[in-house]
Protein backbone atom coordinates (compact mmCIF):
# COMPACT_ATOMS: atom_id res chain seq x y z
CA UNK A 1 0.00 0.00 0.00
CA UNK A 2 0.94 3.93 -0.16
CA UNK A 3 0.51 6.48 1.97
CA UNK A 4 -1.14 9.65 0.10
CA UNK A 5 -1.18 12.98 1.71
CA UNK A 6 -4.27 13.82 3.09
CA UNK A 7 -6.13 16.89 1.67
CA UNK A 8 -7.08 19.52 3.94
CA UNK A 9 -4.51 19.22 6.12
CA UNK A 10 -4.37 16.34 7.78
CA UNK A 11 -0.55 15.02 7.14
CA UNK A 12 0.96 12.34 5.34
CA UNK A 13 -0.08 9.87 7.63
CA UNK A 14 -4.00 11.06 8.15
CA UNK A 15 -4.92 8.13 5.45
CA UNK A 16 -3.58 5.68 3.74
CA UNK A 17 -4.66 4.34 -0.01
CA UNK A 18 -4.11 1.17 -0.96
CA UNK A 19 -3.07 0.00 -4.50
CA UNK A 20 -6.89 -0.83 -5.37
CA UNK A 21 -7.96 2.41 -4.52
CA UNK A 22 -9.63 2.11 -1.44
CA UNK A 23 -8.91 4.42 1.42
CA UNK A 24 -8.89 4.24 5.04
CA UNK A 25 -7.58 6.37 8.19
CA UNK A 26 -3.60 5.91 9.01
CA UNK A 27 -2.65 3.41 11.79
CA UNK A 28 -1.96 7.02 13.83
CA UNK A 29 -5.06 9.07 13.41
CA UNK A 30 -7.12 9.49 16.19
CA UNK A 31 -10.44 11.03 15.74
CA UNK A 32 -11.93 13.22 18.77
CA UNK A 33 -14.61 12.25 20.46
CA UNK A 34 -17.50 14.76 19.57
CA UNK A 35 -20.57 15.58 18.12
CA UNK A 36 -19.90 14.16 14.88
CA UNK A 37 -18.55 10.64 15.59
CA UNK A 38 -19.81 7.12 17.17
CA UNK A 39 -18.59 3.93 16.36
CA UNK A 40 -21.01 2.92 13.80
CA UNK A 41 -20.09 6.27 11.75
CA UNK A 42 -16.67 5.68 11.62
CA UNK A 43 -14.56 4.65 8.38
CA UNK A 44 -14.90 0.68 8.08
CA UNK A 45 -11.38 0.01 8.02
CA UNK A 46 -10.34 -1.98 4.74
CA UNK A 47 -9.44 -5.23 6.82
CA UNK A 48 -13.34 -4.66 7.35
CA UNK A 49 -14.66 -4.07 3.73
CA UNK A 50 -15.56 -7.78 2.93
CA UNK A 51 -18.76 -7.88 1.20
CA UNK A 52 -18.23 -9.54 -2.11
CA UNK A 53 -20.24 -9.92 -5.50
CA UNK A 54 -22.57 -12.08 -4.59
CA UNK A 55 -23.45 -10.25 -1.52
CA UNK A 56 -24.67 -7.34 -3.25
CA UNK A 57 -26.47 -9.11 -5.76
CA UNK A 58 -28.36 -11.21 -2.88
CA UNK A 59 -29.25 -7.84 -1.10
CA UNK A 60 -30.53 -6.59 -4.21
CA UNK A 61 -32.52 -10.05 -5.09
CA UNK A 62 -33.70 -9.90 -1.69
CA UNK A 63 -34.87 -6.52 -1.54
CA UNK A 64 -36.31 -6.57 -5.15
CA UNK A 65 -38.41 -9.23 -4.49
CA UNK A 66 -41.39 -7.94 -2.32
CA UNK A 67 -44.81 -7.29 -2.85
CA UNK A 68 -44.77 -4.04 -4.18
CA UNK A 69 -42.12 -4.89 -6.87
CA UNK A 70 -44.51 -7.48 -7.66
CA UNK A 71 -47.75 -5.52 -8.08
CA UNK A 72 -45.58 -2.40 -10.26
CA UNK A 73 -46.56 -4.13 -13.30
CA UNK A 74 -50.20 -4.14 -12.46
CA UNK A 75 -50.53 -0.47 -11.69
CA UNK A 76 -48.84 0.38 -15.43
CA UNK A 77 -51.23 -2.25 -16.86
CA UNK A 78 -54.18 -0.60 -15.25
CA UNK A 79 -53.06 2.51 -16.81
CA UNK A 80 -53.85 0.77 -20.27
CA UNK A 81 -50.44 -0.40 -21.26
CA UNK A 82 -49.96 -3.85 -22.23
CA UNK A 83 -47.33 -6.39 -20.19
CA UNK A 84 -44.98 -5.47 -22.87
CA UNK A 85 -44.90 -1.90 -22.09
CA UNK A 86 -45.08 -2.29 -19.12
CA UNK A 87 -41.86 -4.47 -18.51
CA UNK A 88 -40.31 -2.35 -21.00
CA UNK A 89 -41.07 0.53 -18.41
CA UNK A 90 -39.68 -1.19 -15.34
CA UNK A 91 -36.42 -2.34 -16.97
CA UNK A 92 -35.58 1.19 -18.27
CA UNK A 93 -36.47 2.86 -14.77
CA UNK A 94 -34.28 0.16 -13.14
CA UNK A 95 -31.23 0.75 -15.67
CA UNK A 96 -31.54 4.38 -15.39
CA UNK A 97 -31.70 4.64 -11.46
CA UNK A 98 -28.72 2.43 -11.44
CA UNK A 99 -26.66 5.00 -12.61
CA UNK A 100 -26.79 7.21 -9.39
CA UNK A 101 -26.55 4.30 -7.83
CA UNK A 102 -23.15 2.99 -8.62
CA UNK A 103 -21.64 7.09 -7.86
CA UNK A 104 -22.65 7.54 -4.65
CA UNK A 105 -22.34 3.61 -3.72
CA UNK A 106 -18.56 4.19 -5.25
CA UNK A 107 -18.04 6.50 -2.05
CA UNK A 108 -18.70 4.05 0.36
CA UNK A 109 -16.24 1.37 -1.06
CA UNK A 110 -13.68 4.01 -1.49
CA UNK A 111 -13.71 5.61 2.27
CA UNK A 112 -15.46 2.93 4.15
CA UNK A 113 -18.26 5.93 5.50
CA UNK A 114 -22.14 5.72 5.32
CA UNK A 115 -24.60 8.10 3.70
CA UNK A 116 -24.82 10.86 6.45
CA UNK A 117 -21.40 11.14 6.63
CA UNK A 118 -20.66 11.20 2.47
CA UNK A 119 -23.31 13.95 2.74
CA UNK A 120 -20.92 16.07 5.00
CA UNK A 121 -18.48 16.32 2.10
CA UNK A 122 -21.20 18.42 0.09
CA UNK A 123 -23.73 19.83 2.68
CA UNK A 124 -21.56 20.36 5.43
CA UNK A 125 -21.14 18.56 8.83
CA UNK A 126 -24.13 19.92 9.95
CA UNK A 127 -25.75 20.77 6.95
CA UNK A 128 -25.74 16.88 6.31
CA UNK A 129 -28.53 16.17 8.96
CA UNK A 130 -30.96 17.86 6.09
CA UNK A 131 -30.72 15.32 3.26
CA UNK A 132 -29.96 12.35 5.89
CA UNK A 133 -33.38 13.18 8.18
CA UNK A 134 -35.54 13.92 5.07
CA UNK A 135 -34.26 10.10 4.07
CA UNK A 136 -35.18 8.83 7.20
CA UNK A 137 -38.59 10.02 7.01
CA UNK A 138 -38.74 8.56 4.13
CA UNK A 139 -37.59 5.28 5.28
CA UNK A 140 -39.44 5.34 8.67
CA UNK A 141 -43.04 5.53 6.96
CA UNK A 142 -41.74 2.69 4.66
CA UNK A 143 -40.69 0.77 7.29
CA UNK A 144 -44.20 1.26 8.89
CA UNK A 145 -46.07 0.15 5.87
CA UNK A 146 -44.13 -2.74 4.42
CA UNK A 147 -44.19 -4.23 7.99
CA UNK A 148 -48.31 -3.99 8.18
CA UNK A 149 -48.00 -5.56 4.88
CA UNK A 150 -46.20 -8.18 6.04
CA UNK A 151 -48.41 -8.26 9.12
CA UNK A 152 -51.07 -8.53 6.95
CA UNK A 153 -49.83 -11.40 5.22
CA UNK A 154 -49.03 -13.05 8.05
CA UNK A 155 -53.23 -12.72 9.73
CA UNK A 156 -54.74 -13.90 5.79
CA UNK A 157 -52.66 -17.30 5.49
CA UNK A 158 -52.44 -18.26 9.04
CA UNK A 159 -56.56 -17.74 8.93
CA UNK A 160 -56.57 -20.61 6.14
CA UNK A 161 -54.37 -22.73 8.96
CA UNK A 162 -56.62 -21.72 12.14
CA UNK A 163 -59.89 -21.05 10.76
CA UNK A 164 -62.45 -18.60 10.97
CA UNK A 165 -62.19 -17.46 13.93
CA UNK A 166 -58.79 -16.12 13.71
CA UNK A 167 -60.36 -14.16 10.94
CA UNK A 168 -63.31 -12.75 12.57
CA UNK A 169 -61.54 -12.34 16.48
CA UNK A 170 -63.09 -9.20 18.20
CA UNK A 171 -62.16 -6.16 16.86
CA UNK A 172 -59.70 -3.57 18.11
CA UNK A 173 -59.07 0.10 16.38
CA UNK A 174 -61.09 -1.14 13.40
CA UNK A 175 -59.07 -4.30 12.74
CA UNK A 176 -59.22 -8.04 14.50
CA UNK A 177 -56.69 -8.27 17.24
CA UNK A 178 -55.48 -11.35 15.70
CA UNK A 179 -54.21 -8.80 12.56
CA UNK A 180 -53.02 -6.60 15.72
CA UNK A 181 -50.73 -9.53 17.16
CA UNK A 182 -49.64 -10.72 13.63
CA UNK A 183 -48.20 -6.57 12.80
CA UNK A 184 -46.59 -7.06 16.35
CA UNK A 185 -44.81 -10.22 16.18
CA UNK A 186 -44.11 -8.95 12.42
CA UNK A 187 -42.10 -5.99 13.61
CA UNK A 188 -40.81 -7.77 16.87
CA UNK A 189 -38.63 -10.23 14.42
CA UNK A 190 -37.56 -6.91 12.26
CA UNK A 191 -36.02 -5.32 15.02
CA UNK A 192 -34.65 -8.46 16.57
CA UNK A 193 -32.56 -9.10 13.37
CA UNK A 194 -31.54 -5.88 12.73
CA UNK A 195 -30.57 -5.60 16.48
CA UNK A 196 -27.76 -8.26 15.69
CA UNK A 197 -25.62 -5.66 13.57
CA UNK A 198 -25.16 -5.59 9.26
CA UNK A 199 -23.13 -8.92 9.69
CA UNK A 200 -25.93 -10.60 10.45
CA UNK A 201 -27.96 -8.50 8.26
CA UNK A 202 -25.67 -9.73 5.45
CA UNK A 203 -26.37 -13.16 6.22
CA UNK A 204 -30.43 -12.89 6.00
CA UNK A 205 -30.06 -11.35 2.70
CA UNK A 206 -27.74 -13.97 1.57
CA UNK A 207 -30.15 -17.07 2.04
CA UNK A 208 -33.25 -15.17 1.49
CA UNK A 209 -32.28 -13.85 -2.08
CA UNK A 210 -32.89 -17.52 -3.21
CA UNK A 211 -35.06 -18.74 -0.93
CA UNK A 212 -37.70 -15.86 -2.69
CA UNK A 213 -36.62 -16.86 -6.16
CA UNK A 214 -37.90 -20.15 -5.35
CA UNK A 215 -40.97 -19.51 -3.69
CA UNK A 216 -41.84 -16.97 -6.48
CA UNK A 217 -41.20 -19.79 -9.36
CA UNK A 218 -43.03 -22.53 -7.20
CA UNK A 219 -46.10 -19.83 -7.48
CA UNK A 220 -45.33 -19.35 -11.24
CA UNK A 221 -45.67 -23.45 -11.90
CA UNK A 222 -48.28 -23.80 -9.13
CA UNK A 223 -50.77 -21.67 -11.18
CA UNK A 224 -49.58 -22.79 -14.69
CA UNK A 225 -50.98 -26.19 -13.58
CA UNK A 226 -54.01 -25.02 -12.42
CA UNK A 227 -54.91 -23.07 -15.59
CA UNK A 228 -53.80 -25.88 -18.47
CA UNK A 229 -51.53 -22.95 -19.60
CA UNK A 230 -50.84 -18.64 -18.82
CA UNK A 231 -54.61 -17.41 -20.07
CA UNK A 232 -54.92 -14.81 -22.06
CA UNK A 233 -53.37 -12.06 -20.15
CA UNK A 234 -50.45 -11.99 -22.53
CA UNK A 235 -52.35 -11.80 -25.73
CA UNK A 236 -54.14 -8.43 -24.72
CA UNK A 237 -53.25 -5.46 -26.74
CA UNK A 238 -52.52 -2.15 -25.20
CA UNK A 239 -55.77 0.29 -24.89
CA UNK A 240 -52.75 3.60 -25.07
CA UNK A 241 -51.06 1.72 -28.91
CA UNK A 242 -47.56 3.85 -28.72
CA UNK A 243 -48.82 6.99 -29.65
CA UNK A 244 -49.08 10.07 -27.74
CA UNK A 245 -51.81 8.29 -25.03
CA UNK A 246 -48.67 6.05 -24.76
CA UNK A 247 -46.17 9.00 -23.84
CA UNK A 248 -48.56 10.50 -21.30
CA UNK A 249 -48.84 7.52 -19.12
CA UNK A 250 -44.82 6.41 -19.93
CA UNK A 251 -43.02 9.13 -18.83
CA UNK A 252 -44.82 9.92 -15.40
CA UNK A 253 -44.38 5.70 -15.08
CA UNK A 254 -41.05 5.70 -15.58
CA UNK A 255 -40.63 8.70 -13.07
CA UNK A 256 -42.43 6.49 -11.06
CA UNK A 257 -40.28 3.64 -11.39
CA UNK A 258 -36.98 5.59 -10.76
CA UNK A 259 -38.70 6.67 -7.61
CA UNK A 260 -39.27 3.47 -6.21
CA UNK A 261 -35.10 2.77 -5.43
CA UNK A 262 -34.67 6.98 -5.53
CA UNK A 263 -34.16 6.22 -1.76
CA UNK A 264 -31.67 3.39 -2.17
CA UNK A 265 -29.91 5.99 -4.26
CA UNK A 266 -28.97 8.24 -1.77
CA UNK A 267 -27.68 6.06 0.90
CA UNK A 268 -26.36 3.02 -1.17
CA UNK A 269 -22.96 4.20 0.63
CA UNK A 270 -24.41 2.43 4.19
CA UNK A 271 -24.23 -1.21 2.22
CA UNK A 272 -21.25 -0.58 -0.41
CA UNK A 273 -19.03 0.59 2.83
CA UNK A 274 -18.35 -2.95 3.31
CA UNK A 275 -17.25 -3.53 -0.44
CA UNK A 276 -14.31 -5.73 -0.91
CA UNK A 277 -13.63 -3.79 -4.06
CA UNK A 278 -15.31 -1.19 -6.30
CA UNK A 279 -15.71 -3.98 -9.00
CA UNK A 280 -17.59 -5.95 -6.12
CA UNK A 281 -20.40 -3.91 -5.56
CA UNK A 282 -20.96 -2.42 -9.15
CA UNK A 283 -20.75 -6.13 -10.72
CA UNK A 284 -23.19 -7.06 -7.69
CA UNK A 285 -25.34 -4.28 -8.38
CA UNK A 286 -25.50 -4.31 -11.98
CA UNK A 287 -26.65 -8.05 -11.61
CA UNK A 288 -28.52 -7.39 -8.99
CA UNK A 289 -30.76 -4.50 -9.53
CA UNK A 290 -32.11 -3.81 -12.87
CA UNK A 291 -32.08 -7.67 -13.74
CA UNK A 292 -33.64 -8.52 -11.11
CA UNK A 293 -36.70 -6.07 -10.93
CA UNK A 294 -37.38 -6.62 -14.66
CA UNK A 295 -37.56 -10.39 -14.39
CA UNK A 296 -39.41 -10.38 -11.06
CA UNK A 297 -42.04 -8.00 -13.30
CA UNK A 298 -42.16 -10.49 -16.21
CA UNK A 299 -42.72 -13.33 -13.51
CA UNK A 300 -45.61 -11.51 -12.09
CA UNK A 301 -47.20 -10.85 -14.95
CA UNK A 302 -47.17 -15.20 -15.90
CA UNK A 303 -48.63 -15.65 -12.99
CA UNK A 304 -50.83 -13.25 -12.70
CA UNK A 305 -52.44 -13.93 -16.24
CA UNK A 306 -52.55 -17.93 -14.82
CA UNK A 307 -54.95 -16.45 -12.40
CA UNK A 308 -57.27 -14.65 -14.75
CA UNK A 309 -57.58 -17.97 -16.80
CA UNK A 310 -58.30 -20.29 -13.63
CA UNK A 311 -60.37 -17.60 -11.43
CA UNK A 312 -62.05 -15.56 -13.91
CA UNK A 313 -60.03 -12.29 -12.62
CA UNK A 314 -56.46 -10.68 -12.57
CA UNK A 315 -55.33 -11.29 -9.11
CA UNK A 316 -52.50 -9.30 -8.75
CA UNK A 317 -51.89 -9.20 -4.92
CA UNK A 318 -49.68 -12.44 -4.28
CA UNK A 319 -51.06 -12.95 -0.58
CA UNK A 320 -54.58 -13.06 -2.06
CA UNK A 321 -53.54 -15.10 -4.58
CA UNK A 322 -51.48 -17.89 -2.13
CA UNK A 323 -54.29 -17.52 -0.03
CA UNK A 324 -55.83 -19.97 -2.82
CA UNK A 325 -53.98 -22.65 -2.23
CA UNK A 326 -55.54 -25.46 -0.22
CA UNK A 327 -52.94 -27.39 1.28
CA UNK A 328 -51.65 -27.01 4.04
CA UNK A 329 -48.17 -27.68 3.30
CA UNK A 330 -48.80 -25.19 0.21
CA UNK A 331 -49.82 -22.60 2.45
CA UNK A 332 -46.85 -23.04 4.89
CA UNK A 333 -44.23 -22.45 2.19
CA UNK A 334 -46.27 -19.79 1.11
CA UNK A 335 -46.55 -17.60 4.09
CA UNK A 336 -42.85 -18.07 4.59
CA UNK A 337 -42.20 -17.17 1.76
CA UNK A 338 -44.27 -13.96 2.15
CA UNK A 339 -42.48 -12.72 4.94
CA UNK A 340 -39.06 -13.44 3.85
CA UNK A 341 -39.37 -11.59 1.04
CA UNK A 342 -40.87 -8.57 2.79
CA UNK A 343 -38.46 -8.62 5.95
CA UNK A 344 -35.29 -8.79 3.27
CA UNK A 345 -36.51 -5.50 1.64
CA UNK A 346 -38.01 -3.63 4.51
CA UNK A 347 -34.84 -4.79 6.84
CA UNK A 348 -32.44 -3.32 4.05
CA UNK A 349 -33.74 -0.78 2.88
CA UNK A 350 -36.13 0.99 5.64
CA UNK A 351 -33.90 0.02 8.95
CA UNK A 352 -30.33 0.51 7.70
CA UNK A 353 -30.40 4.39 6.46
CA UNK A 354 -32.40 5.73 9.31
CA UNK A 355 -30.45 4.26 11.61
CA UNK A 356 -27.18 5.90 10.26
CA UNK A 357 -28.89 8.90 9.78
CA UNK A 358 -30.60 9.24 13.11
CA UNK A 359 -26.91 8.42 14.50
CA UNK A 360 -25.39 11.39 12.30
CA UNK A 361 -28.11 13.60 14.08
CA UNK A 362 -26.41 12.60 18.09
CA UNK A 363 -23.45 10.67 17.40
CA UNK A 364 -23.46 10.72 21.16
CA UNK A 365 -26.62 9.49 21.96
CA UNK A 366 -27.89 7.37 18.88
CA UNK A 367 -25.80 4.76 17.84
CA UNK A 368 -26.82 1.91 15.33
CA UNK A 369 -28.98 0.06 17.09
CA UNK A 370 -30.73 2.61 18.67
CA UNK A 371 -31.38 4.43 15.77
CA UNK A 372 -33.02 0.78 14.34
CA UNK A 373 -35.90 1.06 17.18
CA UNK A 374 -36.55 4.81 17.08
CA UNK A 375 -36.93 3.60 13.56
CA UNK A 376 -39.16 0.92 14.26
CA UNK A 377 -41.26 2.82 16.83
CA UNK A 378 -42.03 5.52 14.50
CA UNK A 379 -43.11 3.24 11.97
CA UNK A 380 -45.78 2.63 14.20
CA UNK A 381 -46.54 5.91 15.31
CA UNK A 382 -47.06 7.19 11.90
CA UNK A 383 -50.65 4.86 11.65
CA UNK A 384 -49.08 2.99 8.24
CA UNK A 385 -52.70 1.00 8.31
CA UNK A 386 -54.59 4.69 7.46
CA UNK A 387 -51.41 5.28 5.15
CA UNK A 388 -52.72 2.14 2.84
CA UNK A 389 -56.16 3.21 3.48
CA UNK A 390 -55.83 5.35 0.66
CA UNK A 391 -53.11 5.10 -1.81
CA UNK A 392 -54.13 8.08 -4.05
CA UNK A 393 -53.72 10.02 -1.56
CA UNK A 394 -50.49 9.02 0.90
CA UNK A 395 -48.38 6.71 -1.17
CA UNK A 396 -48.12 8.11 -5.17
CA UNK A 397 -48.75 11.25 -4.42
CA UNK A 398 -46.45 11.32 -1.00
CA UNK A 399 -43.83 9.13 -3.59
CA UNK A 400 -44.03 11.54 -6.23
CA UNK A 401 -43.00 14.55 -3.78
CA UNK A 402 -40.31 12.55 -1.86
CA UNK A 403 -38.88 11.16 -5.26
CA UNK A 404 -38.63 15.15 -6.79
CA UNK A 405 -36.22 15.68 -3.28
CA UNK A 406 -34.41 12.84 -3.25
CA UNK A 407 -33.27 12.98 -6.95
CA UNK A 408 -32.27 16.68 -6.45
CA UNK A 409 -30.20 15.67 -3.51
CA UNK A 410 -29.11 12.59 -5.45
CA UNK A 411 -27.83 14.96 -8.19
CA UNK A 412 -25.98 16.97 -5.36
CA UNK A 413 -23.66 14.42 -4.08
CA UNK A 414 -22.88 13.17 -7.59
CA UNK A 415 -21.79 16.53 -8.96
CA UNK A 416 -19.95 17.11 -5.50
CA UNK A 417 -17.91 14.01 -5.18
CA UNK A 418 -17.47 13.40 -9.36
CA UNK A 419 -17.27 16.83 -10.45
CA UNK A 420 -15.88 19.27 -7.67
CA UNK A 421 -13.51 17.02 -6.03
CA UNK A 422 -12.71 14.09 -8.59
CA UNK A 423 -13.50 11.29 -5.89
CA UNK A 424 -10.60 12.74 -3.49
CA UNK A 425 -12.13 13.21 0.07
CA UNK A 426 -10.47 14.12 3.47
CA UNK A 427 -11.61 11.35 5.92
CA UNK A 428 -10.04 13.04 9.02
CA UNK A 429 -11.76 16.42 8.03
CA UNK A 430 -15.09 14.68 7.96
CA UNK A 431 -15.70 14.24 11.48
CA UNK A 432 -14.29 17.21 12.69
CA UNK A 433 -15.63 20.59 13.50
CA UNK A 434 -14.97 24.00 13.31
CA UNK A 435 -11.82 24.15 10.34
CA UNK A 436 -11.48 22.15 7.20
CA UNK A 437 -12.54 22.48 3.75
CA UNK A 438 -16.55 20.35 4.92
CA UNK A 439 -17.23 23.06 7.54
CA UNK A 440 -18.03 25.86 5.44
CA UNK A 441 -19.74 28.52 7.53
CA UNK A 442 -20.74 27.13 10.77
CA UNK A 443 -20.94 23.65 9.37
CA UNK A 444 -23.47 24.53 6.29
CA UNK A 445 -22.39 24.90 2.82
CA UNK A 446 -25.35 27.17 1.58
CA UNK A 447 -24.48 25.91 -1.94
CA UNK A 448 -26.20 22.55 -1.31
CA UNK A 449 -28.92 23.84 0.56
CA UNK A 450 -29.77 26.48 -2.30
CA UNK A 451 -28.95 23.86 -4.69
CA UNK A 452 -32.02 21.68 -2.68
CA UNK A 453 -34.04 24.25 -1.98
CA UNK A 454 -34.50 25.38 -5.59
CA UNK A 455 -34.37 21.68 -7.23
CA UNK A 456 -36.69 20.39 -4.87
CA UNK A 457 -39.64 23.98 -5.76
CA UNK A 458 -39.02 23.16 -9.52
CA UNK A 459 -39.30 19.27 -8.81
CA UNK A 460 -42.30 19.35 -6.96
CA UNK A 461 -43.82 22.47 -7.23
CA UNK A 462 -46.08 22.23 -9.50
CA UNK A 463 -47.54 18.94 -7.98
CA UNK A 464 -51.24 18.16 -8.80
CA UNK A 465 -54.28 15.98 -8.47
CA UNK A 466 -56.15 14.29 -11.19
CA UNK A 467 -59.61 13.81 -11.17
CA UNK A 468 -62.39 10.77 -11.24
CA UNK A 469 -65.53 10.65 -13.46
CA UNK A 470 -67.24 12.69 -10.74
CA UNK A 471 -64.45 15.58 -11.48
CA UNK A 472 -63.80 15.20 -8.03
CA UNK A 473 -59.67 15.62 -6.78
CA UNK A 474 -58.11 12.21 -6.14
CA UNK A 475 -55.52 13.47 -3.58
CA UNK A 476 -54.47 16.59 -1.80
CA UNK A 477 -53.40 18.84 -4.21
CA UNK A 478 -54.89 21.71 -6.29
CA UNK A 479 -56.02 20.42 -10.10
CA UNK A 480 -53.83 22.86 -11.80
CA UNK A 481 -51.30 22.36 -9.09
CA UNK A 482 -49.42 23.96 -6.09
CA UNK A 483 -47.41 26.50 -8.72
CA UNK A 484 -49.38 26.31 -12.19
CA UNK A 485 -46.51 27.24 -14.14
CA UNK A 486 -44.62 24.63 -12.36
CA UNK A 487 -47.36 21.69 -13.69
CA UNK A 488 -45.45 21.13 -16.88
CA UNK A 489 -42.88 19.63 -15.01
CA UNK A 490 -44.51 17.48 -12.20
CA UNK A 491 -44.41 14.49 -13.85
CA UNK A 492 -40.85 14.40 -14.25
CA UNK A 493 -40.28 15.62 -10.81
CA UNK A 494 -37.00 12.75 -10.29
CA UNK A 495 -35.32 14.14 -13.16
CA UNK A 496 -36.05 17.52 -12.87
CA UNK A 497 -34.47 17.26 -9.39
CA UNK A 498 -31.41 15.20 -9.97
CA UNK A 499 -31.04 17.81 -13.13
CA UNK A 500 -30.91 20.97 -10.79
CA UNK A 501 -28.95 19.50 -8.90
CA UNK A 502 -26.50 18.69 -10.55
CA UNK A 503 -26.07 21.87 -12.68
CA UNK A 504 -27.01 24.42 -10.21
CA UNK A 505 -24.57 22.61 -7.62
CA UNK A 506 -21.75 22.62 -9.79
CA UNK A 507 -22.08 26.17 -11.05
CA UNK A 508 -22.24 27.34 -7.53
CA UNK A 509 -19.01 25.55 -6.47
CA UNK A 510 -16.64 26.39 -9.18
CA UNK A 511 -13.97 28.36 -7.18
CA UNK A 512 -10.72 27.22 -5.38
CA UNK A 513 -12.45 27.15 -1.76
CA UNK A 514 -14.57 24.45 -2.46
CA UNK A 515 -11.63 22.43 -5.08
CA UNK A 516 -9.77 19.52 -3.16
CA UNK A 517 -6.53 19.41 -5.08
Amino acid sequence: MTGTAAIGGGGAASQIQHPDGRVELGPAVTLPANGFTNDDLLPVPVAGRTWTTYNFLALWVGMAHNIPSWTLASGLVALGMDWKQAVLTIALGNLIVLGPMLLTGHAGTKYGIPFPVFARASFGLRGANLPALVRAAVACAWFGIQTWIGGSGIFLLAGKLFGESWRTAAEFGGHPWTLWLSFLLFWAVQIAIIHRGMDTLRKVENWAAPFVIVGAVALLAWIAVKAGGLGTLLSQPSELGWGSGFWKVFFPGLMGMIGFWATLSLNIPDFTRFGGSQRAQALGQALGLPTTMTAFAVLSVLVTSGSEAVYGTAIWDPIELTAKIDSVPGILFALVTVLVATLSVNIAANVVSPAYDLANLAPRLINFRTGALITGVVGIAIFPWKLLSSPEMYIFTWLGLVGGLLGTVAGILIADYWIIRRTRLDLAALYTPGAGPYWYRAGWNWRAVLSFGVGGLLAVGGSYSTVDSAGVATGPFPVGGLIPVLKPLADYGWAVGFTVGVLLYTVLSLDSRTRQG
